[in-house]
């Protein structure tokens, strides 16, 4: 579902948070599309925040452009991050060297369980309770980034409204993965 129409933030609302991945937006473009959806806390789930394409997002750098914005920057990619550090996160039981297709190596039901990541999504809550938030990766199209196939996953099990941002201007709600695409994944694992 596309919805044209973004309502402010009231206190009726039901709990939702925000994807949107940075790609090679602009950043007054980026900051655009966070304004236009009310965002105020901006959450980092990139395991590494730093681009050599994208040098605007490298973390230091981002941080000054959210502040200026007048928008929170919050770093979670140590416990919401799409490469983890633990072995036993990936079907080879090695966690890779360079650059790799992390979706597919990567045990989502597996980082579920871990109390780092839990520890990371309660917090997300927290923030989300308080302020309207985005998560935020690299990967515009959210179907091929972690921040759909993981947090996002764990969000909507929990009742939670998740919209993904698009960078040009869409909004989507979020929904879960087919069932053959989620048992795919288990069946790799």
């Amino acid at each position: 579902m596309i919805r044209m129409h973004i309502r402010p933030m009231n206190e009726e609302r039901t709990l939702e948070l925000y994807t949107i991945g940075h790609s090679t937006l602009e950043m007054d473009d980026f900051l655009g599309l966070l304004k236009e959806n009310y965002i105020q806390v901006l959450v980092d789930v990139r395991s590494q925040p730093y681009s050599r394409f994208n040098p605007q997002y490298n973390r230091e750098s981002f941080k000054h452009a959210m502040a200026y914005a007048n928008i929170e920057y919050v770093f979670a990619g140590e416990y919401l991050g799409g490469r983890p550090t633990d072995p036993a996160c990936y079907r080879d039981g090695v966690v890779p060297d360079g650059k790799t297709n992390y979706l597919k190596l990567v045990d989502y039901p597996e980082v579920m369980k871990r109390e780092w990541y839990q520890r990371g999504i309660e917090r997300l809550l927290e923030i989300a309770c308080e302020r309207r938030t985005a998560i935020m990766c690299s990967e515009e199209d959210p179907m091929q980034c972690h921040r759909h196939h993981l947090i996002t996953q764990t969000l909507l099990k929990q009742g939670i409204a998740v919209w993904h941002i698009r960078s040009d201007g869409r909004v989507e709600e979020a929904e879960p993965l087919p069932e053959e695409i989620e048992s795919q994944q288990l069946s790799l694992f």
